[in-house]
């Protein structure tokens, strides 16, 4: 966590308002959850529902109503006041494959940016009823309640998860496969929440590959406030440039630095 001159005086009220848009989001999303729902197709032929729409429709009224001077950059509604000191990184249902499926691990993924810092976050998964709360100088909650990472496991003795194996293409794919092989389990479909089991303590890695800022940057204040370390693969600090849409990002995150500079060895090798 970080030291008392880095905690933001205002971090109280932006934990606060971030949950209070994760409720907002929650009532629309679930309603349309294992309805049957149709979607449609974004640019990338990556499937869309009115859901993720009506719900960050939801939160940016409440934030441009609450907190005017403040920037927003939405997955599905892009950037407004992109130069604001104070950034709001809103990803309204990360994990839609799994949502229009009906599996229970897609989430609410809201993120806080403070001068390229991330400073709060929150994974608010609608149908487990979880909640993963994070913020600078703040000790990570589960569903209220501080967690940490497990700490002093050895590669050889870690349990690492991923989304999917669909997401490594290329040299990046032989570098995760290396990991993989490294660990002494591997399991795919976690989805955000991934980033959740590495907080309380279920997992000890969490890799993965072709994400976008709003994928990651409410993740950060979690894994950090928990005790772990996430970094993109060369062990590099994640970046947030506003209307970022590029899925090119690696993440790597780690339940301790020692753990993380293992898993980089092999990712940046």
């Amino acid at each position: 966590m970080s030291g008392a001159a880095d905690i933001p005086a205002d971090i109280d009220d932006i934990l606060d308002l971030a949950g209070r848009l994760a409720d907002a989001a929650r009532p629309g999303i679930l309603a349309n959850y294992r309805s049957g729902i149709g979607h449609i197709a974004k640019g990338d032929e990556s499937p869309v529902t009115e859901a993720d729409r009506a719900a960050e429709r939801a939160m940016r009224d409440i934030i441009e109503a609450e907190r005017p001077n403040d920037g927003i950059f939405g997955e599905e509604f892009g950037v407004t006041n992109a130069d604001a000191e104070t950034v709001w990184i809103l990803d309204p249902i990360d994990g839609t494959k799994a949502f229009i499926t009906g599996k229970p691990v897609f989430g609410i993924l809201i993120g806080v940016v403070r001068n390229g810092r991330a400073i709060a976050g929150v994974t608010d998964g609608p149908a487990t009823g979880d909640r993963w709360t994070g913020g600078a100088g703040r000790q990570t909650l589960f569903n209220g309640q501080p967690v940490s990472t497990r700490k002093g496991q050895g590669l050889g003795d870690a349990w690492l998860t991923a989304t999917s194996p669909e997401m490594f293409q290329g040299a990046n794919k032989a570098r995760f496969d290396a990991l993989m092989d490294a660990a002494r389990y591997t399991t795919f479909g976690s989805e955000c929440q991934g980033y959740g089991q590495l907080a309380c303590g279920w997992v000890d890695l969490v890799c993965e590959d072709t994400l976008a800022p709003y994928d990651y940057a409410a993740l950060i204040p979690i894994v950090e406030g928990a005790g772990g370390v996430i970094t993109d693969w060369s062990g590099k600090p994640l970046t947030f440039a506003p209307g970022d849409d590029d899925k090119a990002h690696s993440v790597i995150a780690a339940a301790d630095a020692a753990l993380h500079k293992a898993a980089v060895g092999i990712l940046s090798a």
